[in-house]
């Protein structure tokens, strides 16, 4: 029986998030009295789970069930890391009181970072496009670095980049869809700020420490929530040379290639819309424009159409079927 795409992608995120899983329980136990009597032996079954936790899920995802020595070293690394920060301060003195296992967690934490920063410094050198992202990937868990970059682009966007020019690659065609979207979204802004304020005024009866935590949170929603808005106007769709762009701020971002396509409709009924294997890329608006596609498109869903909407559809359908009809 063949796994289907999405039954992968299940059993990836399982396996990755197995060992988090796993310290979380072995960081609860390490603070256990059991464990403030016998710290030493505590301390070294944290470690050995750590590591055996994070070798397996390697095991469990590398190609082959081969993985590379870096990755080995990393996941050492990361354990070790781990039962430094993780465990309890009785737990972390009576690991570092052993001179040999204390010697060995510091060659194995230099040889991680020396080798990580060699490849990383090349991959900086060479990398085209997200440098600094892949160059931290290096030395960190990747997905805690994309995270941690899709956080940053939200915050920048939203604090900076007022006024500016709309992202249109050289030999694009750009076509904007923010202007239905922009009012609708700027009014969900006001009618959010206006019910931060209210919960903040009556938490702060209550608790101000809470009231703080609460407009600390609100106050990066609202910065999101105006990154949102400006990414309307700033990532509109394109045609490119190759195909089809679309997007719809920073919520969604698909590229289709032309040798793809199978139809551009603009009249079309509901299910197709509601229709599973149909991205609705519209937001707060109904599409007036869907791409039906050969294949489906990669992801944890297959889906074979896009529904999206433009402000002003002729032009994009213009140019589009022009560049179907002269597909070799």
């Amino acid at each position: 029986m063949t796994a289907t795409p999405l039954a992968i992608r299940r059993s990836d995120l399982w396996t990755r998030l197995f060992p988090i899983a796993v310290l979380f329980l072995a960081g609860w136990a390490v603070r256990t009295p059991l464990a403030r009597a016998h710290p030493l032996i505590a301390g070294l079954l944290f470690l050995w789970i750590a590591s055996d936790s994070r070798l397996l899920s390697l095991i469990a995802t590398a190609p082959r069930r081969r993985p590379a020595p870096r990755q080995i070293v990393a996941g050492l690394a990361l354990a070790v890391f781990a039962a430094l920060i993780a465990t309890p301060p009785a737990v972390r003195s009576a690991l570092l009181s052993l001179p040999m296992l204390a010697g060995g967690m510091a060659i194995l934490l230099a040889v991680h970072l020396c080798w990580g920063a060699s490849v990383a410094w090349m991959r900086f050198r060479t990398a085209a496009d997200a440098r600094w992202v892949a160059a931290l990937s290096e030395l960190l868990p990747p997905p805690l670095v994309r995270v941690a970059a899709a956080e940053l682009r939200w915050l920048h966007l939203g604090l900076f980049r007022w006024g500016a020019a709309p992202d249109v690659p050289a030999g694009c065609q750009s076509f904007a869809y923010h202007r239905h979207l922009t009012p609708m979204a700027v009014t969900l802004l006001a009618l959010q700020a206006i019910e931060i304020a209210v919960h903040h005024l009556l938490l702060a009866h209550w608790s101000a420490r809470a009231a703080y935590i609460l407009f600390v949170l609100s106050d990066v929603g609202l910065i999101y929530m105006i990154a949102l808005i400006k990414s309307f106007r700033l990532c509109p769709v394109l045609l490119t040379p190759e195909g089809a762009r679309v997007r719809a701020g920073l919520l969604v971002d698909q590229f289709v290639p032309y040798a793809a396509i199978v139809s551009l409709e603009t009249s079309f009924d509901s299910a197709l819309v509601k229709d599973k294997a149909t991205l609705n890329a519209g937001l707060l608006g109904w599409p007036n424009l869907v791409l039906r596609l050969h294949d489906p498109l990669p992801g944890r869903r297959p889906r074979t159409a896009i529904a999206f909407r433009l402000d002003d559809p002729e032009p994009f359908v213009r140019a589009l079927r022009w560049r179907l009809e002269s597909r070799p």
